[in-house]
């Protein structure tokens, strides 16, 4: 006796929204591609549009500029970045688990990641990239600043620490590791130095 098939049921079409969430994820994946590839100064959008398989129409209706396409390469490749900190609350538990996260996705050597260290290297000499670059450090350092204030109100952080100047050093120390990931990935043992950090900055700022 033959065995029927399932059946198989029609798909839905992608509405308007899905479709043009999945073109800007496109261009920003080519833009990245570009970035990693031949650098900054040579990204263009009509580039980003020929290897996304799209006009440069469609990367300006999306973008407008280069500066807004950069800027939102720039949000997008950090957003997420360590998976699961956005669920814990800000404290001593959330600073050190994102210090070892951070560099243990850095290992990963995602072309996003390489893009947005890239682009931070360049926007301390290219002024269309400062002001983003400002922004997007200054916000990491509140979620910083907000985990030792917290810890230091919890009792699990030492009282004498100062939010400001713990944010500035994990920032920076983060941000170097990551150039140094991307200018020579053998010399960092991304694994290993996350776990070191976690113990590093619990050592130094627990109560």
């Amino acid at each position: 006796m033959r065995s029927e098939q399932p059946s198989l049921a029609p798909r839905a079409p992608r509405t308007q929204e899905q479709r043009r969430a999945q073109t800007r994820a496109a261009l920003l994946a080519a833009a990245a591609e570009l970035v990693v590839e031949s650098g900054v100064r040579a990204l263009t959008l009509a580039r980003v549009g020929e290897r996304a398989g799209y006009s440069r129409g469609i990367v300006t209706h999306h973008f407008g500029s280069k500066q807004a396409m950069f800027e939102a390469l720039a949000k997008s490749s950090q957003s997420g970045f360590v998976p699961g900190i956005g669920d814990m609350p800000p404290g001593l538990e959330r600073l050190v688990a994102l210090a070892d996260g951070y560099v243990r996705e850095l290992g990963r050597d995602d072309v996003a990641g390489r893009a947005f260290l890239l682009l931070w290297a360049e926007s301390a000499t290219a002024p269309e990239l400062s002001l983003i670059f400002r922004e997007r450090d200054e916000a990491f350092r509140a979620d910083l600043r907000a985990d030792v204030t917290a810890g230091v109100a919890d009792g699990t952080i030492r009282a004498d620490s100062d939010p400001g100047d713990v944010a500035a050093a994990v920032l920076g120390q983060l941000r170097g590791i990551g150039l140094q990931r991307l200018l020579d990935p053998a010399a960092v043992d991304a694994q290993r130095l996350g776990r070191a950090l976690a113990v590093q900055w619990r050592r130094a700022l627990s109560a």
